[in-house]
């Protein structure tokens, strides 16, 4: 394999690693570069096997390459690196003719599997913190109660001429247990509201949203429609998807506050249709893919994976019920809302199957 050989891999959109007979990285193309986020300088002064903390199912591979074993071979894999996310591929080994490089390997990200498992992984944390808030939420409920009442009755025993200055704090007490209350009612409600089930047409949906958005920012917001007309109507609860996606939207208008005040701040609503989605481990045939994208500064790197938690918040004093809210709802459709952020874009992504 020439120079002029290995240029030609940088065209390549999968990640080419060409090896020594030592298994000592000779070339790495860009893509691979871009895998491992390391330079080829740097990944030169490794062997590959020792990039990963399970390498030696690589080396196990590179050693039967060089034993003639085969003379391509194809693997997935799941590489692990110290400090990163694991790494899961689709690997061809493929022996060259070549004694100074003799083993070429392509890399494919397995983007689907990663996505299922993030999916999972969600479902899984989403499922446990239902849990935990109900039994929380219950915990607290009762307590709350006889801390209210207790307040009450000792205001009603208060001294005359000490009644109005001790009256305070006993209405502290008061407020807060109904404050908390409150945000006790809000941590329920996915888990009280009935299920009205009926035909929804998701541009109604978008298209109520829209005019609350419109009312609320009259100036400085640009709502935008990007919708596709043919998707059907679908079995669901209106008042419910009407909240989850009204949820996102005011999060989103709220995030855009500056821009809102420049005049530059905009809001897509975009809806298509997706064919043989996968949700949960569960196969579909079509579904709804709605986008609410916002040119807002992004989620916070170190809360982005978290948004979907309950008291999870971005901004100074949002209370994090919001996107759980969301959530809940959409889940109770068989659906799930992802999310991809970064400066200049944020785009909630909404998938629910279809008939």
């Amino acid at each position: 394999m020439d120079n002029a050989s290995l240029a030609g891999l940088d065209l390549l959109t999968s990640s080419v690693v060409v090896l020594d007979a030592q298994g000592g990285i000779r070339y790495a193309n860009a893509a691979a570069e871009d895998l491992f986020k390391t330079s080829l300088r740097s990944l030169s002064n490794h062997k590959l096997a020792d990039l990963f903390v399970n390498g030696q199912e690589l080396q196990n591979l590179f050693d039967q390459a060089m034993d003639y074993q085969f003379a391509d071979k194809r693997q997935d894999l799941i590489l692990e690196r110290a400090g990163h996310e694991p790494l899961q591929v689709h690997t061809i080994f493929t022996v060259l003719d070549n004694p100074d490089m003799p083993v070429l390997i392509e890399m494919r990200e397995n983007v689907q599997q990663i996505k299922q498992d993030r999916e999972e992984r969600m479902l899984d944390h989403s499922q446990a913190n239902k849990e935990l808030i109900r039994n929380l939420a219950h915990e607290i409920k009762n307590p709350l109660g006889g801390i209210r009442g207790a307040a009450q009755l000792l205001e009603l025993e208060l001294p005359e001429r000490d009644a109005k200055e001790l009256r305070e704090y006993t209405q502290v007490i008061i407020k807060e247990a109904d404050r908390l209350q409150t945000l006790v009612d809000r941590l329920l409600a996915p888990h009280r509201l009935p299920h009205n089930v009926g035909d929804v047409n998701i541009h109604e949906v978008c298209e109520r949203v829209r005019s609350l958005m419109v009312a609320e920012f009259p100036r400085g917001l640009t709502l935008e429609r990007d919708y596709d007309l043919s998707i059907p109507d679908f079995r669901g609860d209106l008042e419910q998807l009407i909240q989850s996606v009204l949820n996102i939207a005011h999060n989103a208008a709220q995030a855009l506050a500056e821009r809102i005040e420049v005049g530059d701040a905009r809001l897509i609503f975009k809806t298509r249709i997706m064919r043989q989605v996968t949700i949960a481990k569960v196969r579909y045939r079509l579904a709804l893919d709605l986008h609410i994208i916002d040119n807002g500064p992004g989620i916070p790197s170190d809360i982005v994976d978290r948004i979907f938690f309950p008291l999870v918040s971005g901004r100074e004093g949002g209370s994090g019920l919001g996107l759980t809210l969301a959530q809940t709802f959409v889940q109770q459709h068989l659906g799930v809302i992802e999310c991809d952020s970064r400066p200049g874009t944020t785009d909630f992504r909404i998938l629910i199957p279809l008939p």
